[in-house]
């Protein structure tokens, strides 16, 4: 049974890379839209339009995914919201505590993304100057000792990058479920990391994915869609955004072309064993409510159920 959910932009103005036209605060009441309106439109389009979850990415000069996901919480019933971030940002002490109290009040509905491998400048811009194979020795502690002080009241550990000493989460942090926990990559690091930690293996559409998937764990994809009424509409969609003219992501190595065709490459992916899609489409809140609307009852009918 697949589950369905849609990309965030990672930035509050959608991602459009200019200031918006309204001011940066939203708590002045006299302004009827605020910058983070605009991502809540696209998680009210979600819940809505019938997708499983949400994905705030991490995006080194965009918001803060664990702020972004909380407000989608807050906001919804039952959509799942992923959140995107770099092991770096934190202790997995403080990240864990920061979780526990998103699962209190969103009913256990916090993923998380981790983005283990950075680009190098894109990681010292974050503060973080490990390379190699240490970024994933630390992301393997990271998710240790976060698991630890979940699950024990009185956890010790002590490694190369993380020291606690009878720590561990008590009443009223204890007893939620641990967030799921989606990894990527392809390397030899980055699968086994997966193999012992990951819920989630993400997958990006030139991958192989039947030569490189982790055993035990679920395929996921990120994959850029591009759907309407028929292939011709869509492909000259498609030419209006790779030219400019029209907001959007990149479709390299997507889905484009009519709801059946592209519910028949999602049917592929799923017969190749993935069971969680990540879609990319813009403009996001039109995108959002599109898919659900017309793509994913394509996929309900033919079995890959929505949950």
């Amino acid at each position: 049974m697949a589950r369905f959910l849609i990309t965030l932009p990672g930035r509050a103005d959608g991602g459009r890379g200019a200031r918006p036209a309204f001011p940066d605060s939203v708590t002045d009441l006299r302004q009827a839209f605020g910058p983070f309106d605009h991502l809540a439109q696209v998680g009210r389009a979600a819940e809505i339009a019938g997708f499983h979850g949400a994905l705030a990415p991490f995006d080194p000069e965009g918001d803060e995914s664990l702020v972004v996901a909380a407000g989608l919480l807050r906001q919804s019933r039952r959509l799942r919201a992923v959140a995107g971030f770099h092991p770096g940002i934190a202790t997995p002490v403080y990240a864990a505590k920061v979780s526990a109290s998103l699962q209190r009040f969103s009913g256990d509905r916090l993923d998380w993304r981790l983005v283990v491998d950075l680009d190098p400048a894109v990681a010292r811009a974050q503060g973080d100057f490990l390379e190699g194979p240490d970024r994933y020795a630390r992301a393997e502690e990271f998710l240790t000792v976060a698991k630890g002080v979940w699950s024990e009241e009185d956890y010790t550990y002590e490694g190369r990058f993380y020291q606690v000493l009878a720590g561990g989460f008590q009443s009223p942090l204890a007893g939620r479920a641990f967030p799921r926990v989606h990894l990527s990559g392809t390397s030899k690091e980055a699968l086994e990391l997966s193999a012992r930690h990951a819920d989630v293996h993400v997958f990006d559409p030139e991958d192989d994915i039947e030569a490189a998937g982790p055993p035990g764990v679920t395929y996921g994809l990120r994959i850029p869609v591009l759907a309407r009424d028929d292939d011709d509409e869509a492909w000259e969609a498609a030419r209006r955004l790779s030219s400019g003219t029209a907001p959007g992501t990149s479709l390299r190595n997507g889905l484009v072309g009519s709801f059946e065709t592209v519910a028949a490459g999602i049917r592929d992916y799923i017969d190749r064993g993935v069971g969680v899609f990540f879609l990319e489409a813009a403009p996001y809140v039109e995108e959002t409510y599109r898919l659900g609307e017309r793509l994913l009852p394509l996929l309900t009918k033919e079995g890959a159920r929505v949950r």
